[in-house]
């Protein structure tokens, strides 16, 4: 499908991804906002083909995504799709929709013109993905953002294990083991938005776009965001998530003598057990790889390797399709996962080829 046709295509009003144009601004508005504006294949594809037309356009001097209804621009990958394709064997699908999502997250990050994510309400996951590489993003006071795949036996994706190594100290790491969602000022602390824009003035924000560059329309609509949480807790935040195992890491947040240490080692000991020890094993390496497109080729072994162990469809089944959140992980204990069952993850994925990104 060339990208005229796709273009075409999702102008109509029940498209996944509506393409509007409005003066000199290209607006891509998710559109499944019953799914909180989960992204599937279909939706990767349409927008792709749009920043390639668009990248073309003399036309377009500025990208504008934002997320249909109320509750938020994105959050995250359609999982309930892969939980079926991995149930029904082989998970080709979704290794082919990852492939697709991981470069356009490299092609985001390197867009030439102005890309402009709108970071409103709920943006998690693969929302994060085509919203954070972009070169101005902007949250309010409803943003929740979040990397919470340890929660449902994954590992970040679409280059979280990229930005989460590059926060201040170990904020990243906590936010990666937790699946904890942040407000606007720690999106803002943790270098994953750049400005705060009050939600009623958002409307007003993206319209001047139409005729104003977006560091324009910055300075007449950022403000000061409200104040975030994790920069009082930099302390033992840093100094526990500085270890070098999962156990470890649990064994200093329990002995710090701090609640809300503690209570970050309990929901840490409530996710998969394998998903904590690949995801600091991934994010340790991320922090030596030499680039964005270095980490999202990782990233896309490490994916791969989930669909053929027990956790991912485990834990999508007890948060999204039994919805009974009581996921029976396998292995059940972190000392039940050894290093080599790690190291497994990080291998080629067999008969998935590369991103072809580096």
């Amino acid at each position: 499908m060339n990208a005229t046709h796709d273009a075409t295509t999702a102008t109509s009003d029940d498209a996944p991804v509506l393409l509007r144009r409005a003066g000199r601004a290209g607006h891509l508005v998710l559109n499944r906002p019953r799914a909180i504006n989960a992204l599937n294949h279909a939706m990767v594809r349409i927008m792709a083909e749009a920043l390639d037309s668009w990248e073309h356009d003399a036309s377009v001097a500025t990208v504008v995504v934002t997320g249909a209804g109320e509750r938020g621009l994105c959050a995250g990958g359609d999982i309930r799709s892969i939980h079926d394709d991995v149930r029904a064997g082989g998970a080709d699908a979704s290794a082919a929709f990852w492939h697709d999502e991981y470069v356009l997250n490299a092609r985001i990050a390197r867009y030439p013109k102005p890309y402009v994510a709108v970071m409103d309400g709920i943006v998690m996951g693969g929302g994060v993905g085509i919203s954070a590489h972009g070169g101005v993003r902007v949250v309010t006071e409803r943003s929740r953002v979040a990397m919470p795949e340890t929660g449902i036996g994954f590992v970040p994706d679409v280059g979280g294990t990229f930005l989460l190594t590059r926060t201040p100290g170990e904020l990243g790491t906590h936010l990666a083991l937790t699946g904890t969602a942040v407000g606007a000022g720690d999106a803002l602390l943790c270098g994953l938005a750049d400005h705060f824009v009050p939600s009623e003035r958002l409307a007003e924000f993206t319209a001047a776009l139409a005729d104003r560059s977006p560091a324009d329309a910055v300075r007449e609509f950022a403000t000061e965001a409200p104040a975030g949480e994790l920069a009082g807790q930099r302390a033992w935040i840093d100094s526990c998530y500085a270890a070098d195992s999962v156990e470890e890491i649990v064994d200093r947040l329990r002995a710090v003598g701090d609640p809300q240490a503690k209570e970050a080692a309990e929901t840490i000991l409530a996710k998969s057990p394998t998903s904590l020890k690949v995801t600091l094993a991934a994010l340790r390496r991320a922090r030596e790889l030499p680039s964005l497109e270095a980490v999202l080729e990782q990233e896309y072994r490490v994916s791969c390797a989930t669909l053929s162990a027990p956790d991912l469809p485990e834990g999508i089944r007890a948060q999204v399709v039994d919805k009974d959140r009581r996921p029976r992980w396998s292995p059940a204990e972190l000392s039940q996962v050894s290093a080599a069952d790690v190291a497994r993850c990080f291998e080629p994925a067999a008969g998935r080829g590369t991103l072809g990104l580096v």
